[in-house]
């Protein structure tokens, strides 16, 4: 299968850099998240991995081929950059249609991607009647028409609803497992934990993290344990005597922070603490990404004083 590779990829407007000299590799088999705040440099990559904007320097390649060079780059790379990319006086079966004769794509094809993303009830209504959802859909069942290798996809979870974003995670999943090269942007956290294995993290243009989710949360946001107990004295003393760095709040539920629940578990164990409640707060994504990201963000509130 094919990979995309950026290799010190720059580009200036007017004498802004929004690309900061990036290199990065987005493999095949897996989903590659692409974060970053606002103005962090995402989709303008998008773009030129696309071959939409030329680079001021460096490359984004496809199979080791700039995306101009492919021959018949739709049967290669499909991508959803903008969900009204579709004329709204079509149909959705008629846009599918004209983008596969153009591009040498079977016809069965425009009913297979149909299915696949859930429109073929409506396949024959103009898009313009389309809600923001139908709109994704349509923009993902594109990009899905030439049954690329390489499937690149800039929020395609905008405008769905809970069922539609339940199955656009399956749809990402199913993608990499049959060994394709998937890069999604998004910035919704919680779904990107669900569906990605991999994450590029862009701040002001530069390359912030290229890395596995589960070692990026770890290594920015240790994990904390939740306790509930009928002798709050005991296990104040104990944690305190360990060394743990505890607080319990007005509910009366401790929190030892920087902490494994397998840990404090033997702990109160040994030391015969009743327990009413244990638990591991394992750390998010979100909070990963937003210790990373603090000083990136191109827009930040300032604090309102009270």
């Amino acid at each position: 299968m094919t990979s995309i590779d950026v290799r010190d990829l720059t580009k200036e407007y007017a004498g802004r850099r929004a690309v900061d000299r990036l290199t990065f590799g987005v493999r095949p088999g897996r989903v590659t998240g692409f974060l970053g705040p606002n103005g962090a440099g995402k989709s303008t990559t998008m773009r030129l991995v696309l071959g939409l904007d030329r680079p001021t320097a460096g490359t984004a390649t496809i199979g080791g081929r700039a995306y101009a060079e492919l021959p018949d780059p739709l049967r290669r790379v499909g991508a959803l950059l903008d969900a009204g990319a579709a004329h709204g006086s079509r149909t959705a079966r008629d846009h599918l249609r004209a983008l596969a004769v153009s591009n040498r794509i079977p016809a069965h094809r425009v009913d297979t991607v149909l299915e696949r993303t859930g429109l073929a009830a409506v396949a024959r209504r103009r898009v313009r009647t389309y809600s923001l959802g139908m709109r994704q859909r349509l923009g993902i069942a594109a990009a899905l028409l030439g049954d690329p290798e390489v499937v690149l996809l800039d929020e395609p979870a905008n405008g769905l609803d809970p069922e539609g974003i339940i199955w656009i995670r399956t749809l990402l999943r199913g993608l990499a497992d049959e060994g394709r090269t998937v890069l999604v942007s998004s910035h919704l956290m919680n779904e990107t934990a669900a569906f990605a294995d991999h994450l590029v993290i862009l701040g002001r243009g530069r390359l912030l993290a290229d890395t596995p989710v589960q070692e990026f949360i770890h290594a920015r946001v240790r994990p904390s344990v939740r306790i509930r107990t009928t002798d709050a004295g005991a296990l104040g003393g104990l944690l305190t005597r360990h060394g743990h760095d505890a607080s319990q709040d007005e509910d009366g539920v401790w929190t030892v922070r920087h902490a494994r629940v397998d840990d404090i578990g033997r702990l109160i164990s040994e030391a015969g603490v009743p327990v009413l409640e244990l638990s591991a707060q394992e750390a998010t994504l979100e909070e990963a990404y937003l210790d990373l990201t603090a000083a990136e963000a191109e827009f930040t509130a300032q604090p309102q004083e009270v």
